[in-house]
């Protein structure tokens, strides 16, 4: 069954599992620096520390996972399998993150590290396998897009409704939101995996039965599509994950503005999703490749703006929150199609596909990204003097680690993506080849 025969009834079946895997997400890697460095009174260089350990382990167990995907791929349950392990894992483990218990930083920064392992088990293990399933509804290289665009669009309606609930059920506290937020996600995580389970349709391809284990999870990067288009997700990545990190730090300390911070991230989302259709248009006319070029720029123009931004610039963040929302939806949509395309030149003609390895290492790209935002921009600010809560100014320190840094990361990703071998006839000229790859 291709996407054209897919009805938007299965399309949204496939894409509801998208929500609460986006909803669980956010929290995470936004609210929990925040939560433990600011609210519970952890040492910011000790949270920075636990996230890049807990991010490092989520990160190096994702190849295992995907490789975990593919053997389960051939048996009657599939890739359906290890959602079905993963999500007690991460239900267990997102409730624990958001209730600590009362306890000395010590105790604290153990609970969080132990929560968060919990929690990226069970979210790896789901994650990869879905992704990987998506990358199989469809072998046409533009309707793909669709297929990602509309499991982003879900994704960003997940994260609106975590963007919003802490802040419209905080009582007391924001603490008090995100637990009350947690307990809010055990229902939607449930049935949002039982309609993706029950009612996603099927594989189109087969899926290649992998061989030693080791040598199946390095087997992606014997692709060059794969090596090139990952080089630049590693550097356009770093580039998302270092405002991602410090933006309620952005909000709190340069803005200080601490009470918009839930509209700023709804903003950026929905931004997200209303310029997810501009950007599925531009990658059919203009290819994949350019399209996501062109997105790049959109986001260092709106993050070069935010830099000389000082308090109470309300309307001028909205904007930049605008801005590089839409160019967000680019990310959404662009990235994970081309990857698809990508495994077609290891695939070949046979149309087996191992799409779980590959999605392991992409997906461990991403949280490496992340791992290195947190592990190094929070101890590093720590180390120059800043301290959460108290008053930035305008261009200052923080200022430059949120806009100006991230500005120039992007341009080497965007540089890097204009010269690799990209574009929609060099990877169908590739498929043939497929460079000592094994099937």
């Amino acid at each position: 069954m291709s996407i054209e025969s897919l009805s938007r009834r299965q399309l949204a079946a496939y894409a509801a599992f998208a929500v609460p895997l986006a909803m669980a997400a956010l929290p995470v890697y936004v609210h929990v620096p925040k939560l433990y460095g600011d609210t519970l009174g952890i040492p910011l260089a000790v949270v920075g520390m636990v996230l890049l350990l807990a991010r490092l382990f989520d990160a190096l167990q994702d190849p295992l996972l995907g490789y975990f995907s593919d053997r389960c791929a051939g048996l009657p349950a599939g890739r359906r399998l290890p959602i079905i392990i993963g999500v007690p894992f991460l239900a267990v483990g997102f409730v624990a993150l958001f209730h600590p218990p009362q306890a000395n930083a010590a105790g604290l920064a153990i609970w969080l590290g132990a929560s968060l392992l919990i929690v990226y088990v069970g979210f790896s293990m789901a994650s990869i396998s879905y992704l990987a399933l998506g990358a199989e509804l469809s072998t046409d290289y533009h309707q793909r897009t669709r297929v990602t665009a509309t499991r982003g669009a879900f994704g960003l309606f997940g994260v609106l409704v975590a963007a919003a609930a802490p802040l419209v059920l905080a009582g007391n506290s924001e603490a008090d939101g995100l637990a009350l937020f947690a307990l809010m996600f055990l229902p939607m995580l449930g049935i949002a995996a039982f309609i993706t389970l029950r009612h996603a349709p099927r594989p189109v391809t087969k899926v290649s039965e992998p061989g030693p284990a080791l040598s199946a999870m390095l087997n992606p990067l014997r692709n060059p599509g794969f090596r090139w288009l990952l080089a630049v997700f590693v550097v356009s990545g770093i580039a998302g994950a270092v405002p991602g990190t410090l933006i309620l730090f952005f909000v709190q300390d340069v803005l200080r503005r601490p009470d918009f911070a839930g509209l700023f991230l709804a903003l950026y989302f929905l931004s997200g999703a209303a310029g997810m259709p501009l950007w599925i248009a531009a990658s059919r006319r203009l290819g994949k490749k350019r399209a996501w070029v062109c997105a790049m720029f959109v986001a260092i123009g709106a993050f070069i703006w935010a830099y000389f931004l000082g308090p109470g610039d309300v309307i001028g963040f909205a904007a930049v929150c605008a801005l590089s929302g839409i160019a967000y939806g680019a990310e959404l949509a662009i990235p994970a199609s081309m990857l698809a395309d990508v495994v077609d030149g290891e695939a070949g003609q046979e149309r087996q596909r191992p799409d779980g390895v590959y999605f392991g290492l992409w997906q461990m790209t991403e949280k490496m990204n992340l791992a290195v935002a947190a592990g190094i921009a929070l101890p590093l600010l720590g180390f120059l003097g800043y301290q959460p809560g108290t008053d930035q100014p305008k261009g200052g320190l923080l200022s430059v680690s949120y806009a100006l840094l991230p500005c120039a990361i992007k341009l080497a990703a965007a540089l890097l993506l204009w010269a690799a071998p990209l574009d929609e006839q060099q990877l169908k000229r590739r498929i043939p080849k497929r460079e000592g790859v094994q099937t």
